[in-house]
């Protein structure tokens, strides 16, 4: 049985075998093509964080796929009251056929895998959101942008550029990532990513200038610079990431034919210019869509790979 809390934990081929599975998924749905490939079964999600695209792609997936989403809300059941997540686990695993996570610690989802006894998926972490780099290939796999990629990140050194270094690393293609200072991405993550890109060929470039992150790339992405639970921070944050906008002049810098993606919610005039995200470029309302095809095509492959020996 196969979870899916990293990419880390993937090889390149099953990444594309998962994404090749989520064009076909999507391509029937949207032929109104409804195969139930997981009849009946019953999609626990566990939100200790709150979401729009996560929760509302989750429950659409399932639900497509013939099953149906349950909605746990940490103050709902008892990990609100403090119950240990083994215990939590080793219940709910017992009653739903698959797990979604959406919480803070990692290791807080790395131990609900250790002891379910269906398939978890990682809803997102503060260290990864892997679902969210499943949707953003399958986005700049539909522009025809694989070869050649050249992926700019602008912004925070968080879950978000971890999981665009283990997307790269295991995929082959060229990473730059400019944060500003002190808010590089992990040493220990970027060590990781380092050792799989001796196979892959992946190529790391990591810097504090987004101007010369951006310079020729074929994608531009970002995130917010204040992500949730950090609303307190907020004021020296803006402070510390100006000029790491991503508006019309830093796109400019880019290919020609480069796209704009952003995992959303997007905060207009911080991180990305109101021109730059509703522009010709910019693929987020694509890419937010993506999440329902990418997730389905993850709750899929981790449900066949549970029957095989």
């Amino acid at each position: 049985m196969r979870h899916f809390l990293t990419l880390s934990d993937y090889s390149k081929e099953e990444i594309l075998e998962i994404l090749e599975l989520a064009v076909k998924i999507k391509n029937e749905t949207k032929n109104r093509v409804f195969k139930e490939y997981m009849h009946k079964q019953i999609l626990g999600m566990i939100f200790e964080k709150s979401s729009t695209r996560t929760r509302v792609s989750f429950e659409s997936g399932i639900y497509q796929l013939g099953g149906v989403g349950m909605f746990l809300s940490s103050t709902d059941i008892q990990l609100g009251r403090g119950e240990p997540m083994s215990d939590t686990s080793r219940v709910i695993s017992r009653m739903v056929d698959m797990v979604m996570i959406r919480t803070f610690a990692h290791s807080k989802i790395e131990e609900f895998a250790k002891y379910s006894k269906v398939p978890v998926i990682n809803g997102l972490t503060d260290e990864y959101h892997p679902v969210q780099l499943m949707a953003d290939y399958l986005t700049i796999m539909e522009a025809g942008l694989t070869k050649n990629l050249v992926v700019a990140y602008v912004g925070d050194g968080n879950n978000l550029a971890h999981s665009w270094l283990m997307l790269a690393a295991k995929l082959g293609f060229e990473l730059r990532i400019a944060t500003p200072k002190g808010y590089e991405v992990r040493e220990d993550i970027l060590d990781e990513a380092n050792e799989y890109a001796k196979e892959s060929g992946a190529k790391f470039f990591i810097t504090n200038d987004p101007k010369e992150a951006v310079t020729d790339a074929t994608v531009v992405t970002t995130d917010t610079w204040v992500s949730m639970g950090q609303e307190d921070e907020k004021e020296q944050r803006l402070k510390d990431f100006a000029g790491f906008i991503i508006d019309s002049n830093m796109m400019k810098r880019a290919k020609p034919n480069a796209i704009f993606l952003h995992c959303l919610p997007a905060y207009k005039d911080y991180e990305v210019s109101e021109e730059v995200f509703e522009g010709e470029q910019s693929l987020v309302f694509q890419e937010a869509e993506n999440r329902l095809h990418a997730q389905k095509g993850i709750m899929v492959w981790l449900d066949q790979k549970r029957d095989e020996k």
